[in-house]
């Protein structure tokens, strides 16, 4: 196994910060293939960073990625129909376990239609 100089935590970082601004990216882009060459160039952007080892540099340019991605923040994502906020989230939600109306304790409680 080899050793390296990052932790776990580092690297699940980086993983989500790409894929956070691949997402956005996404947002912003209708068509898959002019995604794809912004998709290039992210990717471009954090291999050119792959072999920075000082930890003050790289977070500054972690902190220029994050000011980067909440100012190109899509202020509408696309977010698929079935995840919280979507379309159809919560759209068929299955009725309640209990009674819905007690039939008994209404019946003790009416008064008659008619009296004689």
């Amino acid at each position: 196994m080899s050793s390296s100089t990052f932790s776990a935590a580092h690297r699940l970082y980086v993983k989500s910060l790409y894929r956070r601004m691949l997402n956005d990216s996404l947002n912003w882009t209708v068509h898959r293939e002019l995604w794809r060459r912004r998709a290039l160039a992210i990717r471009a952007e954090f291999e050119k960073n792959r072999n920075v080892h000082d930890p003050r540099q790289l977070a500054a340019i972690f902190d220029k990625a994050e000011a980067e991605l909440a100012r190109n923040q899509h202020p509408d994502p696309v977010i698929s129909p079935l995840f919280p906020g979507g379309t159809k989230w919560e759209r068929n939600i299955p009725p309640p376990v209990g009674p819905l109306y007690d039939h008994l304790e209404a019946d003790a409680h009416e008064v008659p239609a008619h009296t004689a």
